[in-house]
């Protein structure tokens, strides 16, 4: 079974409740899925032994949140290449943090990631629980491709 794991950093908690229906639509499609905060991962190694990776932070004042953006850091250590992977956040105004996330796994980590990061205000307006998890099953779709 394919494992995913789905990394975190949040203000609000709106950022966490986005992961959680990724996670959910990962399930859905058959993949054992781990969830973590992004300050709860110490090293690099703790991102080895999964087929998929997915990292949403916060967008506040225009910017990604300092625990997503020391969490980058951290991944960059990892052997990450080739995974697959997409990135979320939740965002009052502007929404920048999942694009520069995203960025940083398309660039820099070279991951093969799902065709764009999922922005979203809120998991509960406008169809957002359907949304993220349909983005859990098209990162599922990345692993058997």
């Amino acid at each position: 079974m394919p494992k995913a794991l789905v990394v975190f950093a949040t203000r609000t908690g709106e950022t966490e409740n986005i992961g959680k229906l990724i996670a959910e639509g990962l399930r859905f499609s058959g993949v054992d899925v781990d969830i973590m905060k992004a300050g709860d991962i110490k090293n690099a190694s703790e991102l080895n032994g999964y087929d998929a990776l997915v990292f949403g932070g916060a967008t506040y004042h225009g910017d990604m949140i300092q625990g997503m953006k020391t969490f980058l850091f951290l991944a960059e250590k990892a052997e990450l290449e080739g995974k697959a992977g997409g990135a979320f956040g939740a965002f009052g105004w502007s929404g920048e943090a999942p694009d520069r996330i995203y960025d940083t796994m398309t660039h820099i980590f070279k991951m093969k990631m799902v065709g764009a990061p999922l922005r979203l205000k809120s998991s509960s307006l406008g169809g957002g629980i359907q949304m993220a998890q349909n983005y859990g099953r098209d990162i599922a779709k990345l692993l058997t491709t």
